[in-house]
């Protein structure tokens, strides 16, 4: 028996041991979506700070496919050991979540363990810089007498960027077509040639192709006007609240990570996402920090989105 519970006690010091030492190996962060895209320009980013705190190199990888779903699945397998990081996005973590569960192959509140917040972000309207519209409302009013020409792009089905052109298209009683991407560059792209017509994306990931004069901004899906870009009107001021949108991100690990690890992870992300310089740039890019620190905030937050979408998106197919 006394060499049992000695074995028992070298083993839990051993483990202890090994959990203060973390890391000692370089860091996975897996972006769910393809390069370029705004959770790929803020992850790396993000990653390069984080490194500096944990002493290790902190690896993006790009694992695209199927609206976020394919890289988060990917995640959601990996070790629990805290060398796998997801930013879990709002989604395959909240909007698919909602409008069509029994496609995940994973419960975004019980398969994973939440690290920190990261960000929440409105989204720009855009359109092509040649468009015959530059309000809301000249796009209303062009859609409605162009019935079934218009379309939009995004990042992928289910995304927080088509949910916000679904919910345009509804709250403005307009006929979008829905292009989806498996990447937001390409996306990007295709809206600066012309291509498509519109998108519904964010500030970072637009920002180059509005001073290249490639497109155009024509609102912002809030209810009020950007601190950062007082000039472009919201969305409820064009008459048109229930198209109010924000995405948001987490920093996530697959359950059953060891408590120590999880703790470090979010020491090291809380000084991230409050390091001054990170804070003034987020909201230079029209976003906010989501200073949600561990897994209990990180679950409540996340699950009261769920059920915002399933209200907001009432009686949209995703698709």
């Amino acid at each position: 028996m006394k060499a049992i519970l000695l074995a028992a006690a070298v083993t839990a010091a051993f483990s202890g041991a090994a959990f203060a030492e973390f890391p000692e190996r370089p860091i996975t962060w897996v972006v769910p979506f393809g390069a370029g895209g705004v959770t790929d320009i803020t992850s790396r980013r993000l990653a390069e700070r984080l490194q500096a705190e944990l002493g290790q190199p902190v690896i993006v990888e790009n694992k695209p496919g199927a609206g976020g779903i394919v890289g988060s699945q990917e995640a959601r397998i990996a070790a629990p050991d805290g060398y796998t990081l997801l930013l879990a996005t709002s989604g395959p973590f909240g909007i698919q979540a909602a409008l069509s569960p029994e496609k995940l192959p994973y419960d975004p509140l019980s398969d994973f363990e939440f690290i920190h917040g990261v960000t929440a972000s409105p989204q720009l309207i855009v359109a092509n810089y040649n468009a015959p519209f530059n309000t809301m409302a000249e796009l209303v009013a062009y859609a409605k007498e162009h019935p079934g020409e218009l379309n939009f792009g995004s990042p992928g089905v289910g995304t927080a960027q088509h949910l916000g052109g679904e919910l345009f298209k509804r709250a403005a009683g307009i006929d979008l077509e829905h292009i989806p991407y498996t990447s937001g560059s390409t996306q990007m792209v295709d809206l600066a040639a012309g291509v498509i017509d519109l998108s519904f994306e964010y500030q970072t990931v637009v920002a180059p192709y509005v001073e290249d004069r490639k497109m155009k901004i024509l609102g912002v899906t809030l209810g009020e006007r950007l601190k950062a870009s007082p000039d472009i009107e919201s969305v409820t001021e064009a008459g048109y609240p229930d198209a109010v949108n924000v995405g948001w991100t987490f920093l996530a690990v697959p359950k059953n990570t060891p408590e120590a690890v999880r703790a470090k992870l979010e020491d090291a992300m809380a000084k991230v996402m409050n390091d001054p310089g990170i804070v003034a740039q987020v909201e230079s890019d029209g976003r906010s920090v989501v200073n949600l620190k561990g897994h209990q905030p990180g679950h409540d937050y996340i699950s009261a989105e769920i059920a915002k979408f399933k209200a907001a998106a009432d009686g949209i197919a995703l698709k």
